[in-house]
């Protein structure tokens, strides 16, 4: 059977159409003329994008969400480098166990963990602030981390370390001039992950935010939960595009197919 076939092609162009209809649809509902969802519409406007400008709570949960995505990220990957050199590298009692702990949060639904990580933070005082959200948000993304650092790791020939060492290098040395190169983008890969999931998370969010500290997430979800008209496409559409760009910019430096798998050059 060939592959490349018109069948196939085919398959794929409608496979893309499929993927790509709601992103459009949402696109093209945010630049409606109306006072409510409607597609098509008599005449294109950036009413509502104008909109976003007049409702400072949306800008607010935003550099709300970027900061808890860029913190979270970052902390995942100091507690994921370190963790996942322990199980690709060491041998000893417990490496399985520390491995499944690790991944442990994906197996759990996030109402679940919401709920869960609600009652134990409103112990601590800390229920509602920013380092809750940052404390939830790390359990959720660190999973991701970890596996594709460990991923790198993995396709590394450690005779690279152990020729270093040979040679004098100390381990941090071996480290810091080889591993970390070699592995940087699997850990470049799950960091960007990890920013993307924290971004958008909102079952964990929802029950940890607080008025001070809401995500963008949460912020949309509230606000459709009282409002029907297209200021929601608005922000949707301008993220779809904030996102396209910065994946085009961060394309020119490195391929995101091999950044997102962790392959190397």
């Amino acid at each position: 059977m060939n592959r490349n076939g018109p069948l196939s092609l085919a398959f794929h162009w409608l496979f893309i159409a499929f993927i790509l209809a709601p992103l459009v649809v949402v696109i093209l509902v945010s630049f409606t003329d109306k006072g409510f969802m409607a597609m098509p519409f008599d005449g294109a406007s950036l009413r509502w994008y104008r909109a976003i400008a007049e409702n400072p709570q949306f800008l607010d949960s935003f550099w709300v969400s970027l900061q808890l995505g860029l913190v979270s990220a970052t902390l995942s990957a100091l507690i994921a480098v370190p963790a996942a050199l322990a199980i690709a590298r060491g041998r000893f009692p417990g490496r399985d166990a520390i491995a499944a702990f690790l991944v442990s949060p994906l197996m759990i639904p996030h109402v679940v963990l919401g709920v869960a990580l609600l009652r134990f933070f409103s112990g601590l005082g800390l229920a509602g602030s920013f380092a809750g959200l940052v404390a939830a948000h790390l359990i959720v993304v660190t999973p991701y981390m970890v596996r594709l650092v460990t991923a790198g790791l993995a396709g590394l020939d450690p005779r690279v370390e152990r020729a270093a060492e040979s040679l004098g290098a100390g381990r941090l040395t071996v480290f810091r001039r080889i591993t970390l190169p070699l592995i940087l983008p699997g850990v470049a890969g799950g960091w960007i992950l990890a920013f993307i999931t924290s971004f958008d998370e909102l079952t964990v969010s929802l029950f940890l935010a607080s008025p001070s500290s809401t995500p963008l997430p949460v912020r949309l979800f509230t606000y459709i939960d009282q409002m029907t008209d297209p200021l929601v496409a608005a922000v949707s559409a301008a993220l779809i595009g904030l996102t396209a760009l910065v994946l085009v910019v961060l394309d020119r430096f490195y391929p995101i197919d091999r950044l997102l798998t962790g392959e190397r050059r």
